[in-house]
C-alpha cells in the first residue's frame, strides 16, 4: 500500500482523464502496473493518491476484501469530497477489482468522478457509454512527453520506470564501494571501543560521552549536507554506528525538516550502511520521505528495515503512518522551537531537573558495545 500526499509538493493541473493518467507516476513515484489506484480530491485539487497491488482470483477473497477495505479506508481519512479509481493492468483482474472499490467508495459516501482502466496505450472510463467520447476499443493515450510530465519534472517531481527502479534507490551499494565502508566501518568501531574507555567511571558503558559524541556527528554532517557536502566514508560508518543508540537516533529524527536535501542526506547514508546497521538510517529516510509526501520513497525504505528486523520501534511507527495514511499535515510546526531557541525535542521536558524525559518504553536503553543492534 502506497499513500502520497501531493498537497505537500508541486500542485499539477488536471482537467481530463489523459491529464489524470499523465499525473498519476507523478503522484505515486513511478508508473504502475498490475496496481489499483485511488485519487483523492478537495475542493476540485488533488490532495491524495494511494496505491495498492492488483490482487487476481488466485488470492484468497478474504485477503482482497482486506487490502480493498485498507485501501478504501486510507482515502477516507484523508476527508475526500470526490475520488477517481484506476486500475492498471488486463481487463480480468481490472475490472472486478475497480468495480469493488468503487463500491466500497460509494458506502463511505464519496463521490466517484470517474473509474478508468489502462492496459498498454490505450484507457477506458467505466462511466462513459458514449462511443464518440469513450470508443469501445478504448482510447489512445498520447504519446511523446506529456505538458504536464513536463511541469512536473521542472518542479522537481520524478516518475520512475517502475517500482523495481523505486527499491533500487534504497539498496545497498555493493563492490568497490561497499568494500570501502566495511573497512571504515572497522574503524569506527575501534573508534567507538576507544571512545568508551576513555569515558569517566561515572558514565555507565560510556552512555553520555557517546550520546554527545552522536549530536556532535549530527549537527556537522547535516550542516555540511545543507551546504552541499556529501559524508565521507567514515562519516558514514561514524554516524551509522552512533544511531544504534536510540537518543542519538532521535536527536537525528527531532532534527529532521520537510526540506529535500534531508531525503538526500538519508538515502545516500542508507544506501552506503553496512546493512546490519541500516535500521536507523532507514526508519530516518522513511520519515524525511514522508514530510515530503513521498509515501512510495518512504515505504521501500521501510520495507529494507521490516524485512529483517520487523520489532525496530520507529519502524513499526512509520508503517503505522503509512497503512493508515496519515497526512504530513499532522506534525504541524514540527520541529517545534524550545525556549533557549534550540530545536525541540520528541519526548517531554522534566523542567524540575532541565532534561529530556524519554517514553517509558526506552528510558532505560544504555549505549551497547559496538556491533549490537538495537530495537
Amino acid at each position: 500500500m502506497t499513500p502520497t500526499d501531493p498537497a505537500e509538493s508541486v500542485a499539477l493541473t488536471v482537467r481530463e482523464p489523459a491529464d489524470l493518467i499523465a499525473a498519476v507516476p507523478y503522484l505515486i513515484g513511478f508508473h504502475p502496473t498490475d496496481s489499483v489506484v485511488v485519487v483523492g480530491m478537495r475542493d476540485a485539487s488533488v490532495i491524495f493518491a494511494a496505491r495498492a497491488d492488483l490482487l487476481d482470483d488466485a488470492v484468497p477473497a478474504d485477503i482482497r476484501a482486506a487490502a480493498t477495505a485498507q485501501l478504501v479506508s486510507i482515502v477516507d481519512r484523508q476527508r475526500v469530497d470526490a475520488a477517481v479509481v484506476l486500475g492498471y493492468g488486463p481487463a480480468d483482474t481490472v475490472d472486478p477489482t475497480v468495480d469493488v472499490t468503487a463500491n466500497a467508495l460509494r458506502q463511505l459516501g464519496i463521490p466517484l468522478l470517474d473509474a478508468l482502466r489502462v492496459t498498454d496505450d490505450r484507457y477506458w472510463s467505466y462511466y462513459c457509454d458514449d462511443p464518440t467520447c469513450c470508443p469501445p476499443e478504448g482510447r489512445q493515450i498520447a504519446p511523446g512527453v506529456s505538458p504536464l510530465a513536463v511541469a512536473a519534472t521542472v518542479a522537481g517531481q520524478v516518475a520512475l520506470p517502475d517500482r523495481t527502479a523505486l527499491r533500487q534507490q534504497v539498496e545497498p551499494v555493493t563492490g568497490v564501494a561497499r568494500q570501502a565502508l566495511r573497512a571504515a566501518t572497522e574503524r569506527a568501531r575501534v573508534r567507538w571501543s576507544a571512545l568508551v574507555d576513555q569515558a569517566p567511571p561515572s558514565d555507565l558503558l560510556g552512555a553520555r560521552t557517546l550520546r554527545r559524541a552522536g549530536e556532535k556527528t549530527i549537527r556537522l554532517l547535516l550542516d555540511r549536507q545543507r551546504r552541499g557536502a556529501a559524508p565521507t566514508d567514515d562519516d558514514v560508518a561514524w554516524l551509522t554506528l552512533l544511531l544504534t543508540d536510540l537518543a542519538v537516533r532521535d536527536y537525528a529524527w527531532e532534527r529532521i525538516t520537510d526540506e529535500p536535501w534531508q531525503v538526500t542526506f538519508w538515502q545516500d547514508v542508507l544506501r552506503r550502511a553496512e546493512p546490519e546497521l541500516a535500521a536507523g538510517p532507514a526508519s530516518l529516510l522513511a520519515f524525511a520521505a514522508w514530510r515530503l509526501g513521498n509515501g512510495a520513497l518512504a515505504r521501500v525504505a521501510l520495507d529494507r528495515v521490516l524485512d529483517t528486523e520487523p520489532d525496530y520501534s520507529m519502524a513499526r511507527l512509520m508503517d503505522d503512518v503509512l497503512v493508515r495514511g496519515i497526512s504530513p499535515a499532522a506534525l504541524g510546526d514540527w520541529p517545534k522551537r524550545d525556549q533557549d531557541g534550540g530545536d525541540g525535542r520528541a519526548g517531554r521536558i522534566d523542567r524540575r531537573r532541565g532534561r529530556r524525559r524519554r517514553p517509558d518504553s526506552e528510558r532505560r536503553d544504555r549505549a551497547r558495545p559496538a556491533g549490537r543492534r538495537r530495537p
